[in-house]
């Protein structure tokens, strides 16, 4: 089974270094022309797309880039489903907060979240650590049963290196997640490629 799985395109937040987690925020016009651009590659790799189902997160940004990316293929951009469980990681009170804010604000949190990225767990009660978004995201991708296109997040990418690519956890969570490519998941085979 053939998964192609891109991550939304840029956001300000994303520019500046923000953690968003499961924050609205909208695409700026970078994100917008890697979505369509995304788009056009994807068209080059499966033509009409027929047969493929097009999933995405919730949250704004991810449907801004499904139909951006979906124009760009010649397809009706509003013509594909949301899954809640694509969400992203909920980073709780960090939200919003740059790395180096934290680091001021909570300098022991801060340096527990390096040490055990994956299972590490931000404060609030809503906050999630990869391992908890992990067992989310294999719960969707059970579920999918035939060639699909998704857009989602870094995170829930990250979850996909570890349950498809079986990569450690520390190298799950530090992997990095462009907005600017496509990665292709041959869940049959174990194998995944960014194009």
């Amino acid at each position: 089974m053939l998964i192609y799985m891109i991550r939304h395109g840029q956001t300000d937040w994303n520019a500046e270094g923000r953690l968003q987690g499961q924050k609205d925020i909208p695409l700026n016009a970078l994100g917008r022309s890697q979505a369509v651009r995304n788009g056009e590659r994807l068209r080059e790799m499966i033509g009409a797309a027929e047969g493929f189902a097009f999933v995405a997160s919730p949250l704004s940004r991810t449907r801004e880039t499904m139909e951006l990316l979906r124009a760009a293929m010649g397809l009706d951009p509003e013509a594909y489903q949301i899954d809640e469980r694509l969400r992203e990681l909920s980073f709780g009170d960090w939200e919003g907060h740059t790395l180096k804010e934290i680091s001021r604000m909570s300098p022991d949190r801060k340096r527990a979240r390096t040490r055990e990225k994956w299972s590490f767990i931000p404060p609030g009660t809503t906050a999630e650590s990869y391992e908890i978004l992990c067992w989310r995201i294999g719960a969707w991708l059970q579920s999918v049963d035939g060639p699909t296109v998704c857009i989602s997040h870094g995170g829930v990418i990250r979850s996909l290196f570890r349950l498809v690519g079986n990569l450690a956890e520390d190298d799950a969570a530090t992997a990095p997640t462009p907005q600017d490519r496509i990665l292709r998941i041959d869940t049959d085979h174990s194998r995944m490629e960014w194009f």
